[in-house]
């Protein structure tokens, strides 16, 4: 098992832990963001920090009956993957679809099939609790919820048990509310929210 410090380790040394100004894919506002696709193009780094994660769903008892792991696109597509094989079970994913979360590519749920969804970073818990309502409408039984990274220091409200490897407490602001020693920071928008392809 992976203490936080050796977790902040990885992301540091992946250059995933950047600081500044950032538009997240809510709309608010950090001062520190967690670039996941950095930690995970290093297949090694992706494998032990799963590892670690599928080690904490197991020792939470909630890996027994899981059928298939469930993650939604962009973000949850590699670490659903990899979180996938450390629990030796398929994974796909879900795609927004005019905003929406659709499975395509010929993935499916079968009817009562027991999930877990997985992201790499939950903020507010707005994209793991549509994710969970898209497999459940498509027939899945969302049993818990996993994350590489809680930056909610534990606010974010899921419908399901919820498992992180590490929990942060990392501000957040709206909008309307940014410290004044960040509004002359020019932001940036490092997420995959509303990328049009």
């Amino acid at each position: 098992m992976l203490t936080d410090d050796a977790v902040l380790t990885e992301f540091r040394d992946a250059g995933a832990l950047l600081e500044g100004h950032f538009v997240l894919s809510s709309g608010n506002h950090s001062t520190a963001y967690l670039q996941c696709a950095r930690v995970l193009m290093d297949a090694k780094r992706a494998e032990r920090l799963c590892a670690a994660l599928a080690g904490k769903i197991r020792a939470a008892g909630l890996a027994d009956g899981i059928d298939l792991v469930v993650s939604p696109a962009m973000g949850g597509v590699v670490v659903g993957y990899e979180m996938g094989r450390q629990l030796g079970l398929p994974a796909i994913f879900f795609e927004r679809v005019d905003g929406v979360f659709a499975l395509r590519r010929g993935f499916r749920i079968e009817p009562g099939q027991r999930c877990i969804m997985v992201e790499d970073v939950v903020t507010t818990g707005l994209s793991s609790r549509e994710c969970i309502e898209a497999a459940e409408a498509a027939g899945g039984t969302v049993v818990a919820a996993a994350s590489l990274v809680d930056r909610s220091g534990g606010r974010a409200k899921l419908p399901v048990p919820f498992v992180p490897l590490i929990r942060l407490d990392i501000p957040i602001f709206p909008p309307d509310q940014i410290p004044a020693s960040v509004k002359g920071v020019p932001p940036v928008k490092p997420g995959s929210r509303g990328l049009k392809v």
